[in-house]
């Protein structure tokens, strides 16, 4: 009879069990896909996390991660030669890999694109928020990862069927912040090197900045305080005229990451007469990715796809400013 009376705490108990496994579960590629470790051994600068890295059961929300990897997609059918790296967003705290990653890789294989998926570190790998106060980093280590990969990439062009002067990178949020700062440090790199691969170019020959975060200067101000004329950058992203052709998207309603740090963004651009393309849209809000919606936004990847014509990468065009 004892044993009776608790075996529905016992399956209680059981189901607990399962749910912590399903939640603590490694994120892990589609079938026919292996993550490559970026860095040989140590990872420099490591931030020393005291979970082990795990994905949430309800969508491919990955934190703590310490080791850094890239997945490669390779295109279906024609191959263009291009190839894109992929930063997804989630406020240097998380990676949302399947909104932001995997789906993202899937539009892009499909039109004969490889891409390259970068699992980089985090948290706390780039400017976020932090005890409800903004925080940066000393060592910015999701530059790191995205510096090591442009090289790799190059590194690794003939084996891959890629472009050496294609390859390009695509972010959303955070991972648009990760866009602008490898954008504008490729001078050298943040990080001592390691081998070959940190002897190569770490410039992207293009760059594409959706719902951008970490950008303008006067995000952290209050509302009542801060002057939205003034469309200043955060001074760790320093434009000049050698920053790659860019593109940026965002949606006037998002509440996360305001328009103004596309905007802010654009005006140095602008500014320093890189070849530029904005999109603002009145509705979308953030996050949206590439989800089904009835709004005028999720149109983004057939402008993605023209204005990569336009500048040479895909098929005809002006080619690329270097």
């Amino acid at each position: 009879m004892t044993t009776f009376r608790f075996a529905p705490l016992l399956f209680l108990l059981a189901l607990v069990c399962i749910g912590a496994q399903a939640r603590s579960a490694v994120w892990q590629p589609s079938p026919g896909h292996v993550q490559v470790p970026i860095w040989p051994s140590a990872v420099p600068d490591a931030l020393r996390h005291p979970k082990p890295e795990a994905v949430a059961a309800d969508w491919a929300k990955v934190t703590n991660v310490s080791r850094p990897t890239m997945t490669v997609y390779a295109p279906k059918g024609h191959n263009t030669g291009v190839a894109v790296v992929v930063f997804p967003g989630g406020g240097y705290q998380m990676l949302a890999m399947d909104l932001e990653g995997t789906e993202i890789c899937d539009w892009l294989t499909s039109r004969g694109i490889t891409c390259v998926l970068l699992k980089y570190r985090v948290p706390d790998s780039g400017p976020t928020w932090k005890d409800g106060h903004r925080y940066y980093p000393k060592v910015q280590t999701a530059l790191q990862d995205a510096q090591r990969t442009l090289g790799l990439v190059r590194q690794h062009a003939a084996q891959w069927h890629v472009d050496p002067h294609k390859v390009g990178v695509i972010g959303f949020s955070a991972g648009g912040h990760l866009v602008a700062a490898v954008s504008t440090h490729f001078d050298r790199r943040t990080y001592p090197p390691v081998d070959a691969a940190d002897r190569l170019n770490s410039r992207p020959d293009f760059a594409i900045a959706l719902y951008p975060g970490h950008l303008w200067v006067h995000e952290d101000e209050d509302d009542a305080t801060r002057d939205e004329t003034d469309l200043k950058l955060r001074p760790d992203i320093h434009v000049t005229a050698d920053v790659p052709p860019t593109f940026l998207l965002q949606a006037e309603d998002d509440h996360v990451d305001g328009v103004e740090q596309s905007l802010a963004y654009y005006v140095a651009l602008q500014k320093a007469g890189v070849p530029t393309e904005l999109h603002l849209y009145a509705q979308g809000g953030h996050a949206f990715g590439l989800r089904p919606s009835k709004l005028p936004i999720r149109h983004w990847p057939e402008l993605v796809e023209q204005w990569l014509h336009t500048i040479g990468m895909l098929g005809t065009g002006t080619a690329a400013q270097r």
